[in-house]
């Protein structure tokens, strides 16, 4: 059976790079190298988007694209980053093997397991616990076993779309009524990753906040305007470890020259974990520190 390959706006969605850097690459460094279709629209073989994800996860960890591109392709797998397994024994040997049993779980392609599992740890940790305990060290671990080719791109996207699920399910099920602070939750554009943003609005709404899930993506000016339509107390950004770090200290910046200096500005998740003090941000490097963020803020109005 012939791959028919992929058209322009399936290696962007796929890649996380924009249409204008693949055609940009392929003026300035003849890679890649699509074919056309009867339409004379681009289309990219599997084996040459499989070569652009690697890219830009290089380029996410500092290389240059133009030296990447002319690379051979086993010295670019040589260079790409690998993590080292994270430690279980911390939450305990028992801990460590339950998560392991749910990341084999979506190995073995049984979302209906899977989800019948996480559902039983929801009603016996309870959505604090299950959030910290369980959502985000899983997602790290899947994070990591996908860097390290244990674990395919649709297995990925199967874990993150069950689990997205439930915590919506569960985020709608939460009491409702006048609630506070108001929080927008969402992306910049080219972060694709809203789990992050899910665990963070699981733990606000348990917290009494009202909170306004924008989805990923959102261009700036759109945050802002946002941010007044609702009258928003607090906008909150996720940023992935996939999210080029050099590039958070600006687009955070221009976010908070475009928001009242009333309303505070949050961004949390692995991506600013070691970033540097950003003026008029708070930086959560964990969810601990946004329960604790959230707290500060009531302290102060009071």
């Amino acid at each position: 059976m012939i791959n028919p390959g992929f058209n322009i706006a399936a290696v962007e969605r796929d890649t996380g790079l924009s249409k204008d850097v693949l055609r940009v690459w392929e003026r300035r460094y003849g890679f890649p190298a699509p074919a056309r279709d009867d339409h004379g629209e681009r289309i990219y073989p599997a084996d040459q988007v499989e070569r652009l994800r690697l890219v830009k996860r290089l380029m996410d960890a500092g290389h240059r694209p133009g030296k990447l591109l002319a690379t051979p392709s086993e010295e670019l797998n040589a260079l790409a980053p690998r993590r080292p397994q994270p430690a279980l024994a911390v939450a305990g040997a028992s801990a460590g093997e339950e998560l392991g049993d749910l990341i084999s779980l979506i190995k073995r392609h049984d979302g209906a397991a899977y989800q019948e599992a996480m559902q039983q740890r929801l009603a016996r940790q309870g959505l604090v616990r299950f959030v910290q305990d369980t959502v985000a060290p899983l997602t790290r671990l899947v994070g990591a076993a996908w860097e390290e080719g244990r674990i395919e791109v649709f297995e990925e996207h199967l874990f993150t779309e069950l689990t997205m699920r439930l915590l919506r399910q569960v985020i709608g099920s939460l009491p409702g009524g006048r609630r506070s602070p108001r929080i927008i939750l969402t992306s910049v554009p080219d972060e694709l990753h809203g789990l992050g943003l899910l665990m963070a609005e699981a733990l606000f709404a348990l917290e009494g906040a009202e909170c306004i899930p924008l989805g990923t993506q959102m261009p700036l000016l759109e945050i802002a305007s946002a941010a007044g339509a609702h009258r928003a107390d607090i906008v909150t950004l996720s940023f992935s470890v996939a999210f080029p770090q050099r590039q958070i200290p600006g687009l955070l910046q221009q976010l908070r020259a475009l928001l009242p200096t009333a309303v505070g500005l949050w961004a949390g998740g692995g991506g600013v974990r070691r970033l540097p003090e950003v003026a008029g941000v708070e930086l959560l490097a964990s969810l601990e520190q946004s329960i604790d963020a959230l707290a500060a803020w009531r302290g102060k109005q009071t």
